[in-house]
């Protein structure tokens, strides 16, 4: 039998953790416990006579122990440890779109994909590395600060021209097209301008039914404590899977941040990991911009921001500068 670590390292593995059987689907609020149940149930179900005599499925402690680092590295501060998740990612995806029930997952994991990607650029050796943009500008003292409208993008956003040159080389999600008109009404009636409805792209492409291994759900990945807050429903029917009704409470909790922020970037922050962590950063550092603690925030929140600006900049024409305030009521 090989080994847990090249186990690990296969196609089937990352699948394996990522994609429960149709048949039994996890509770957003699923357990370690019943995660590892699932898994071995997709094995014993699903992986080929060969598979099984070749690999062996982990035990209960190196199921444990790979869950915790993994999320560890997607709550952690290195972005080096995040790129080294890239490579099973990227293994993870053909695996899982063998099978079209697992849809979900593989959504999430493809959004998610780009971010690791990203990361990978960013510590790849010097001579495979694209261009860098040039050095941002220095912040001026307060007095001679440009308005915001005047700012280039890559001044106050770290990593947005790599995610502009990335974004720029890809292609819309299919199914934008068709539920762009439904998600542009919704943000504008919640008086958020319309173009940040790309946020779908980062977080789900545009899956109303993408699934996170945590529980979050939706275009916008809403987690099920964040979507009752919100007003919706998520059992019976789960209306985060409700393309408008999501749009809506993404865009209402958009607004929140925004009104308490002042910034679309210190938003985004915000929506991805957490007003809370947010707030304590600007009050610890002393500053009020995004850049100020951009290096402080989790290495997905780092790789989010700029991703969802570039988005907007490439998809709706709207450069990060150049997003309208959201509209008080």
């Amino acid at each position: 039998m090989r080994s847990f670590r090249y186990f690990l390292s296969s196609a089937l593995v990352p699948a394996l953790l990522a994609a429960p059987p149709a048949a039994t689907p996890p509770r957003p609020e699923a357990t370690t416990d019943e995660l590892f149940q699932l898994g071995q149930q997709l094995f014993d179900q699903l992986a080929p006579p060969e598979i099984k005599a070749e690999y062996e499925f982990p035990s209960k402690q190196q199921w444990d122990e790979f869950a915790v680092r993994l999320q560890k590295a997607l709550e952690g501060d290195d972005l080096a440890v995040l790129a080294d998740y890239a490579p099973q990612a990227r293994a993870a995806l053909p695996a899982l779109r063998l099978f079209p029930e697992y849809a979900d997952y593989t959504d999430w994991l493809t959004a998610r994909l780009d971010e690791l990607e990203a990361a990978e650029q960013i510590f790849a050796p010097t001579a495979a590395r694209p261009p860098s943009p040039p050095a941002p500008v220095p912040v001026p003292t307060p007095r001679l600060i440009p308005a915001p409208s005047k700012v280039p993008a890559a001044a106050f956003i770290p990593h947005y021209e790599l995610f502009l040159a990335r974004t720029r080389s890809s292609t819309a999600p299919a199914r934008a097209a068709a539920l762009l008109p439904l998600l542009r009404a919704a943000f504008s009636a919640e008086g958020i301008p319309p173009e940040l409805v790309w946020l779908a792209e980062a977080e789900s492409t545009f899956n109303p039914s993408a699934r996170s291994p945590a529980g979050a759900r939706g275009l916008y990945q809403l987690t099920s404590d964040t979507a009752r807050g919100l007003g919706l429903s998520t059992f019976l029917p789960d209306e985060r899977t409700d393309p408008e009704k999501s749009a809506r409470a993404a865009a209402r909790l958009l607004h929140a941040h925004y009104e308490k922020f002042g910034s679309w970037p210190l938003a985004l922050a915000a929506y991805n990991a957490g007003a809370g962590r947010v707030t304590r950063l600007l009050e610890k550092t002393s500053t009020k911009t995004y850049a100020g603690i951009a290096a402080a925030l989790p290495a997905e929140t780092r790789l989010y921001v700029p991703k969802v600006c570039a988005l907007v900049a490439t998809r709706a024409g709207v450069a990060p500068e150049k997003i309208p305030a959201a509209r008080r009521f």
